[in-house]
């Protein structure tokens, strides 16, 4: 699928993400982080527990051991799983992001150790995650209601959750339960139609009538403004549409992901820069690495179930992106923690372009879909 030229690029680059890694993980061993304070690592483990990116540093040390073997990857991924049995016992730290959770880390460990302790937790976070679904809509409720803040969350659903479903997916399997499944389609389906626009670009947040499922309104959450159009959002319909066809072969699912993908790479920037809303003003320069990252897995997965030109136009516009990444928005510095920089968690927050765990995890998935090497996690 890779020219000569692109594979030794792409093992290249694995490897010095691979030593680099062996610094951060001794020196992060103990944590769960999310970003970093002056180059080094923070720590969620604590108070934050229930932080939704909480499952991808377990996930970047499964998909490291699975790559090398080495034990302490497999003992910090282990720990990280370990700690996460606090959210489980939390209503409250629970929510529709469970598969970013757990997926992983309790489900790669099953998947590598068959632990049964593992697929306990993988399924006791499926089925609160299943318990989200609202029967009348046919859609995964989102987020809580917040404390101290009027807004009425109980309808709202998110394009995020098409990451989550392969929770669903594999609950199904390994319970031998078709209701996980089920909820899993439902979703994915109500998600096609009210989130997914014509011309390809994606809502991020969709709110129905709690009571009767009717369609109300869609905002623009973490994105410029209602209508535009947020590229990580982007990212998650890309690849979350390509994974439900993967567990289910709807081809309705990959014709979606087709229309996301075909939008996204008609939207990527000359320099290969992602912005952290293609809708966003001319003057507005705020990028969003993970935003590549995430559509670069998305676009490697799709390009394996294409033929001919279009394998190698999906192929290719992730190449782009992923090498710009590693060009010019990566931090190869080996004393320093994060790998990715310019990451920004919302267009309309305070703090923009810093480091994000999940972006380096979506990094390092990316180069080892491309040398072949990756554990399927989702």
């Amino acid at each position: 699928m890779l020219t000569q030229q692109q594979k030794e690029w792409a093992q290249e680059t694995l490897d010095r993400v691979v030593r680099k890694m062996e610094k951060v993980s001794r020196r992060s061993a103990h944590k769960i982080p999310y970003t970093t304070v002056n180059g080094v690592h923070d720590d969620r483990s604590g108070e934050m527990i229930s932080w939704w990116t909480n499952g991808f540093w377990g996930g970047m040390m499964w998909q490291l051991y699975h790559l090398t073997g080495e034990e302490s990857y497999r003992r910090i991924a282990e720990e990280s799983e370990e700690k996460l049995d606090r959210v489980l016992m939390d209503y409250d730290g629970m929510s529709h992001d469970n598969g970013f959770t757990w997926l992983p880390t309790a489900v790669a460990d099953y998947r590598v150790t068959q632990n049964p302790a593992s697929r306990n937790r993988g399924l006791l976070a499926a089925g609160m995650l299943a318990g989200r679904y609202n029967v009348n809509g046919n859609f995964i409720r989102a987020w809580n209601n917040w404390p101290n803040d009027s807004a009425d969350r109980t309808g709202w659903a998110i394009i995020d959750c098409m990451m989550n479903l392969p929770l669903l997916y594999w609950a199904g399997e390994v319970a031998e339960d078709p209701r996980f499944t089920q909820i899993a389609v439902n979703h994915a389906a109500t998600t096609m139609k009210y989130f997914v626009r014509g011309d390809g670009s994606v809502n991020h947040i969709v709110a129905f009538d709690p009571c009767t499922g009717e369609y109300q309104c869609s905002y623009g959450g973490q994105g410029y403004k209602e209508g535009s159009s947020w590229t990580r959002g982007q990212s998650w319909g890309l690849y979350g549409f390509t994974l439900s066809y993967l567990h289910t072969k709807n081809v309705d699912f990959l014709r979606t992901a087709e229309r996301i993908a075909n939008y996204f790479l008609a939207n990527i920037p000359e320099d290969g820069l992602i912005p952290v809303d293609f809708r966003q003003p001319e003057e507005v320069s705020i990028e969003d690495s993970t935003a590549a990252a995430i559509a670069a897995c998305g676009l490697i997965e799709l390009a394996k179930l294409e033929e001919g030109r279009q394998s190698k136009v999906y192929l290719n516009a992730a190449l782009k992106m992923l090498t710009v990444l590693a060009e010019k928005r990566c931090n190869w510095n080996e004393e320093e923690d994060n790998l990715l920089t310019h990451c920004t968690q919302a267009y309309h927050d305070t703090q923009h372009e810093f480091s994000i765990i999940y972006g380096d995890y979506y990094f390092l998935e990316a180069l080892l879909k491309l040398v072949e090497k990756d554990l399927f996690i989702w």
